[in-house]
């Protein structure tokens, strides 16, 4: 099973680890992409730091974010499991998971990020503020960037199995699973149960709890229809309908009755 994630706005500090090396990510497939846009976002955070907010889109009250970009080669990394904070990540937990759970969690999941292009949560790196909606002068936009070193990379790591796809659109536009990784993907949609509409903030949290409930438990599903019982046999309550044809996603709907 992979699970795509998205990142999180709000991020820990770098802490005193050692910086940044860039060959020991994962998917050593999209190191060069990720060369490019790291040398042009500190280049751009260390010279005009107006202009510098203006394409990060960052308020004056962020303006701190341009000078933690413009040392990002120097800055201590931390496995990006402990740098990712906010909503998900808070109800995701890693850290208190067991060891058997934090194993498949390395494994399994995949945070992406407008900057890495996407990581495992083991990966160190430092905290950082680049979205994928970002465009940067020299690079254009970052999803489009990403789109075909992460085409030529994500089919082989998604592997034969289940692709659970948590993103938010801004992070599912830099790749979309095609063919026979379409039909083993599915995307979570968490709906206020009485009205039927996305809330943001526990969207955000149920989807955390669902990663912590299947990584926690241990099961494997091995496709879509596999993953709407498991959830069920964890207590969620899961509406679907399977795509007509093959070679498409299935998108599942889980129904949460409290917003929390």
């Amino acid at each position: 099973m992979l699970v795509l994630l998205p990142p999180s706005e709000g991020k820990a500090s770098s802490g005193r680890g050692a910086p940044l090396k860039l060959e020991s990510l994962s998917l050593p497939g999209l190191t060069a992409a990720r060369e490019a846009v790291l040398g042009e976002l500190v280049e751009l955070c260390a010279g005009d730091e107006d202009k510098a907010r203006e394409v990060l889109g960052l308020s004056e009250g962020l303006r701190g974010e341009v000078a933690k970009n413009a040392g990002l080669m120097a800055a201590g990394a931390r496995p990006a499991g402990e740098i990712y904070t906010g909503v998900l990540y808070d109800a995701l937990e890693l850290g208190s998971l067991d060891a058997a759970a934090k194993k498949r969690a390395n494994r399994s999941l995949l945070v992406f990020s407008g900057l890495w292009g996407a990581v495992r949560v083991n990966d160190r790196i430092p905290s950082y503020r680049c979205s994928m909606g970002v465009k940067l002068p020299g690079l254009g936009a970052l999803g489009a960037h990403w789109r075909a070193p992460m085409a030529d990379v994500l089919p082989e790591v998604a592997g034969g199995g289940l692709v659970l796809d948590l993103r938010s659109s801004a992070y599912a536009a830099a790749w979309k699973p095609k063919g026979d990784v379409a039909g083993r993907t599915a995307s979570v949609r968490v709906l206020h149960a009485p009205t039927r509409k996305v809330v943001s903030h526990f969207n955000k949290a149920t989807k955390g709890r669902i990663v912590r409930s299947l990584l926690a438990s241990g099961v494997t599903p091995k496709g879509p229809a596999e993953l709407v019982e498991a959830l069920r046999d964890l207590g969620y309550v899961v509406e679907v309908e399977a795509p007509k044809g093959g070679g498409k996603a299935w998108t599942l709907d889980v129904l949460v009755d409290e917003v929390h």
